[in-house]
């Protein structure tokens, strides 16, 4: 067992998306995962920032690491 494991971690890897091949740790399992891009804002007022928001699910019967997540393409 490593420490990972003893704190409830476990490896994951980001499949499609921007972040396609991204690894990751996770704890608890999450069923979905926010990943932000930081965009180029024109004339932003001094303090404000535009980031791009993808969404990564789940994939159903993840079992042994690395977890899968995959894009998903219709989340705003």
């Amino acid at each position: 067992m490593t420490n990972d494991d003893a704190a409830g971690w476990e490896s994951a890897v980001l499949d499609g998306g921007p972040a396609d091949g991204m690894r990751v740790k996770v704890a608890d399992r999450p069923r979905v995962l926010q990943v932000t891009y930081p965009c180029e804002a024109e004339s932003a007022p001094p303090g404000v920032r535009v980031d791009g928001v993808y969404v990564y699910r789940l994939g159903l019967g993840a079992a042994d690491e690395p977890l899968r997540y995959g894009f998903d393409i219709a989340c705003p």
